[in-house]
């Protein structure tokens, strides 16, 4: 079984947001295999199904960004989970625009999401995806560009980043992630 987390914030007002990258991945997954994510446990909002042969579980925390480890680790826990089970997919400000970046393990940088899941998990032996919002190209504060809506001019480029972030996790559970880490990075 596969944990596959995306990080956002819940609530109507981070909607089509930059930091709900990962509930945007995780809607359009949960959308082309037909799972449904309406089960409420662990401080999370998840689904289960299959996808490419392997049974996963797609949860959405509702703990809010800066706390998303608190439900990961009730689902690591109580599913007995290893941490190469796990795939969390996440927006980064390092990362172009419209590109994602697959890495097997690292530390959470600046991105509060990933640091509470490190913390809470005591590792950082986990895979990921960074699917890009790129950094401002204006004065703008960077918070609020992380949790600015996409702009109508960058939407079709962000969501290539989107379906490149859901193709990953297809090829991650089909072939790898060596595979995955070749074909996107």
């Amino acid at each position: 079984m596969y944990l596959i987390v995306g990080l956002g914030n819940p609530g109507k007002e981070y909607e089509n947001t930059r930091h709900n990258t990962g509930f945007e991945v995780i809607d359009q997954i949960a959308k082309q295999y037909q799972i449904e994510i309406d089960i409420s446990k662990f401080n999370g909002k998840y689904g289960t199904g299959i996808i490419e042969g392997k049974k996963v579980m797609l949860l959405k925390p509702q703990t809010y960004m800066n706390l998303s480890g608190e439900s990961i680790k009730k689902f690591v826990d109580f599913y007995k989970l290893m941490p190469e089970q796990i795939i969390v997919i996440y927006d980064d400000i390092d990362v172009e625009v419209g590109k994602i970046r697959i890495r097997k393990e690292g530390g959470p940088g600046t991105h509060n999401g990933m640091k509470s899941i490190v913390n809470e998990l005591n590792t950082r032996n986990f895979p990921r995806i960074r699917v890009g919002i790129g950094m401002p190209n204006t004065n703008i504060e960077l918070m609020y560009h992380v949790l600015g809506k996409v702009k109508n001019e960058e939407k079709e480029t962000y969501m290539e980043g989107i379906i490149r972030a859901v193709k990953s996790v297809e090829q991650i559970l089909k072939n790898g992630i060596d595979t995955a880490m070749n074909l996107y990075n």
